[in-house]
């Protein structure tokens, strides 16, 4: 009995799958594997797939706007840059100025306190 035999239907209602259709080779044969699919020959250019589908002009195109955005990121980093700079600058600024506050301060004390117990030379 040969494998490739349709099944005979069954006046049940439980019906079987029929089996799928094998595909043929160049030679006429038939593969005895129902799952294996036809080969096509490899492709064997490296070029790849966008540039030989694109043309130039799209190509250009698209440099163009990566172009574009890089020079947007570098500007928004270097305004991000000068901002953070700036902000410490200021910082070291106002730590100067308490800084200097803080001898001032400790100078007047010095000095009250100098002028409350003088420093007698023996």
């Amino acid at each position: 009995m040969s494998s490739l035999a349709a099944p005979v239907q069954q006046p049940d209602s439980h019906q079987e799958p029929s089996p799928l259709p094998l595909a043929t080779s160049s030679a006429g044969r038939v593969s005895g594997k129902a799952w294996k699919q036809p080969k096509s020959p490899a492709v064997r250019s490296h070029i790849p797939d966008g540039v030989k589908t694109k043309s130039w002009e799209d190509r250009m195109k698209k440099t163009q706007k990566e172009k574009a955005i890089k020079k947007l990121q570098a500007e928004l980093s270097e305004e991000k840059k000068a901002e953070k700079t700036r902000r410490r600058a200021i910082t070291l600024e106002r730590r100067k100025a308490a800084e200097e506050r803080r001898k001032l301060e400790e100078d007047r004390a010095k000095a009250c306190l100098a002028d409350i117990f003088p420093i007698r030379a023996s």
